[in-house]
């Protein structure tokens, strides 16, 4: 990393495919596990395996991970993430969220979860994460403890063409300029290098 590692009390992390969002998440976490005094860190994981590739790349993160930060520890939460901030935030424990992308993805494209979201809510897709997406912002503010969020930026391409991913570029473009202003800090990474786009108090 070009800068020295810190922590904010919420930080929101943005970029594209392979840009090194996660790898800065993992290194706040260790970084604040060797702090010690009895932290604790906790990997909020919002991907589904819902093919084999799908699968492997699940796989291939949780080896990579236990790897790099060995003390962290991983609960699976695709739809109730405000919940999970809730159950796990601590003053000692830091959350990482990783990531938002596919967590909106889980909420507007529910085909990937089965019957499991209609357990969830009984709206139609669009309108039950408006409501998830406002719980998820009143969780971000209120956590106890330092809290990471990794999330995609993808609407810095082409236009799509097909009007559903037109719709899911807005969403999540919308969601991360909320998540952002709600967040001390926000960093932008490219090519495995962090951009401060808003810095902590």
């Amino acid at each position: 990393m070009a800068e020295p590692l810190s922590l904010a009390r919420s930080e929101l992390i943005l970029g594209g495919q392979k840009s090194g969002k996660s790898r800065r998440a993992e290194l706040l976490a260790r970084a604040w596990l060797e702090g010690g005094g009895g932290r604790q860190a906790v990997l909020v994981a919002t991907a589904q395996p819902w093919d084999a590739e799908m699968q492997a790349r699940i796989a291939r993160h949780q080896a990579d991970r236990a790897a790099r930060v060995p003390g962290m520890r991983t609960v699976e939460e695709p739809l109730a993430l405000a919940q999970a901030i809730q159950d796990h935030s601590q003053p000692d424990s830091l959350l990482v969220v990783d990531c938002l992308t596919l967590w909106l993805t889980n909420w507007l494209m529910p085909m990937h979860l089965g019957d499991e979201s209609s357990s969830v809510s009984n709206q139609p897709p669009a309108l039950a994460s408006i409501e998830a997406i406002a719980l998820l912002l009143e969780a971000i503010v209120a956590a106890p403890g330092p809290l990471v969020l990794v999330g995609n930026e993808i609407g810095l391409g082409v236009i799509p063409m097909g009007a559903e991913v037109r719709a899911f570029v807005d969403a999540l473009g919308l969601l991360n300029q909320q998540v952002a202003q709600r967040c001390e800090r926000v960093t932008l990474m490219a090519a495995g290098l962090p951009l401060t786009l808003k810095a902590a108090d």
